[in-house]
């Protein structure tokens, strides 16, 4: 069976008839390796999945959608193609669970930057694919949510979003409007900041990793 997406696993230490998901979605210019260092430390019961986004930057690194520059150096998203990769990642959920023993109820998305974005965009547009969202240095960008998807049911969807709170890549600013975007939808949500730029702290790492296991 061919997958839409390139990926890494690391199969569940602990195997139960149905194991829970971590999919990883790695920033811009990045790719599947980046987020998968994680991996050895994250829970002994889950799949982890890393995958690599489509669009090819050369070298080793890849985009899920371009970002673009004007004369004046303001930076545009190209919304097409990140709809495209929103989509792409949710049907690639439905081909790890039929190719895998996955608990469909029990997947999680785990995205940095740009990942982080799709991260939310694919939870908010289809709630029923995922419950819980660890959202890093990301924010809410709603041209590319599902048209419809204020109709969505988030009663069991979860998010842990957390941001540097001297980030120049993706202002601080941005992040902080999550949280009342969220709590708007009744989505529980913890948001932290760290005094970090674009990038994940160890204590944010820990932080994300402890809430997962509450969960």
């Amino acid at each position: 069976m061919n997958l839409s997406l390139e990926y890494k696993i690391r199969e569940p230490k602990i195997k139960l008839d149905k194991n829970p998901l971590i999919l990883l979605l790695h920033g811009y210019g990045s790719n599947e390796e980046d987020l998968f260092s994680f991996a050895a430390e994250l829970p002994d019961e889950y799949y982890i999945i890393s995958a690599r986004a489509p669009y090819n930057m050369q070298y080793g690194a890849y985009a899920w959608y371009a970002i673009n520059f004007d004369a004046d150096e303001n930076k545009f998203s190209d919304h097409q193609q990140a709809i495209i990769s929103r989509d792409l990642i949710a049907r690639f959920i439905d081909e790890l669970i039929q190719k895998y023993p996955i608990d469909a109820k029990d997947v999680t998305l785990v995205g940095f930057s740009q990942g982080s974005i799709l991260s939310y965009a694919i939870a908010l547009s289809h709630p029923d694919k995922v419950q819980r969202v660890v959202a890093l240095s990301g924010y809410v960008s709603e041209p590319i949510l599902e048209e419809n998807y204020l109709r969505n049911d988030f009663t069991q969807l979860k998010v842990f979003h957390s941001h540097g709170t001297v980030d120049q890549v993706i202002p601080v600013e941005w992040a902080r409007k999550t949280k009342p975007f969220l709590d708007k939808l009744g989505i529980q949500s913890v948001y932290k900041e760290y005094p970090i730029g674009h990038g994940v702290a160890p204590q944010n790492f820990y932080d994300f990793k402890n809430w997962l296991q509450e969960k």
